[in-house]
């Protein structure tokens, strides 16, 4: 069940796009202290990666508006993830001159988006910050798949006692509210981005592991499925290459919409104190930090800027994966 106009023109090209954003990108947030000061330039292939892949998806998708908006919005932020080492921006964690309207030029530095109640740069922290969210949010959401995917194979395909245990352990974690159980885990193991990845996929891949169980049970009884068995084939190698390729269209609409939620919950989970620690800026954070301020309406650009950002960031992955969806029923 291949769907026509939903994926981009070539698998292997995207992917390899995608490994060149998304490793040097982990790479920079997960080990920066450990490059030291050459950490900027692993990015360097990433930022004509982004264009690319923005250009082929705009060329792909061009018969849906939202998609392209969506798709817009999203690559907007990881230009800015992979280019903000090399923007001439004042130091996201200098305290420097606090609670500065947007606008202000205090000894001949502009601060456009204005200074928080330490005195840091909004405008800074706020570009800055988009490289965590998306990085933990991505890979968070990327184990999930891997995890949920596999799982999901696994009960559809082989069926039997697989299929039973499977759901039994999916429907234990699925008994838990999200939250709660992202709250737990992390109580339990601390906080940090890693911990992070692991309660996003405790929470996140028995949903994923449904869906992919559910499309594997309607799959299996296809030609192809049928002729693969009758070849001799492996069924590790009949999940992996027969089943899970003509399974991606339904399963790239439900990533975006994944990845919105999985971006929701981490800021969210920062927002409480549970989540990515300070310094470094991440919108979360400064969503935390400015909330006590903001009641003040002159303050309120503290809050209202990341907030605006995390939602622009959402919003993409929302358009995209409607305009996919209204593609793929067209199709």
């Amino acid at each position: 069940m291949r769907t026509p106009g939903v994926v981009l023109n070539s698998s292997q090209s995207v992917a390899a796009l995608l490994a060149l954003i998304g490793l040097p990108l982990m790479g920079y947030v997960m080990f920066q202290s450990t490059l030291g000061h050459s950490a900027s330039y692993i990015l360097l292939p990433a930022v004509p990666a982004v264009l690319v892949l923005y250009g082929m998806a705009l060329r792909s998708w061009r018969e849906s508006w939202v998609a392209c908006v969506g798709v817009t919005l999203i690559c907007f932020w990881l230009l800015v993830a992979v280019v903000v080492p090399f923007l001439p921006l004042l130091d996201p964690n200098a305290p420097l001159f606090p609670l500065l309207a947007p606008g202000t030029i205090r000894d001949g530095t502009w601060f456009l988006l204005g200074s928080d109640m330490r005195g840091r740069d909004v405008l800074s922290r706020t570009l800055w910050g988009c490289q965590r969210v998306l990085v933990w949010g991505i890979t968070a959401t990327s184990v999930a798949y891997v995890v949920g995917a596999g799982f999901g194979l696994i009960a559809g395909y082989l069926g039997g006692w697989w299929d039973e245990a499977v759901s039994f352990i999916g429907n234990v974690l699925l008994s838990f509210p999200v939250m709660v159980l992202l709250i737990l885990i992390l109580n339990i193991l601390g906080q940090s981005g890693f911990n992070i990845v692991l309660a996003v996929t405790c929470s996140t891949s028995p949903v994923i592991m449904r869906l992919v169980r559910g499309l594997a049970l309607e799959a299996r009884s296809r030609d192809y499925v049928q002729a693969a068995k009758t070849r001799g084939e492996h069924p590790l190698w009949i999940m992996l290459v027969e089943l899970l390729p003509n399974l991606r269209g339904p399963l790239i609409v439900d990533a975006c919409l994944r990845l919105g939620y999985t971006t929701v919950a981490i800021t969210t989970l920062t927002f409480l104190g549970m989540g990515l620690r300070p310094p470094d800026p991440d919108w979360g954070l400064m969503i935390k930090e400015a909330a006590p301020v903001a009641l003040l309406w002159k303050y309120s650009y503290m809050l209202m800027v990341p907030a605006l950002s995390v939602s622009s960031l959402i919003l993409g992955f929302n358009l995209a994966a409607d305009g996919l969806r209204e593609m793929s029923a067209r199709d």
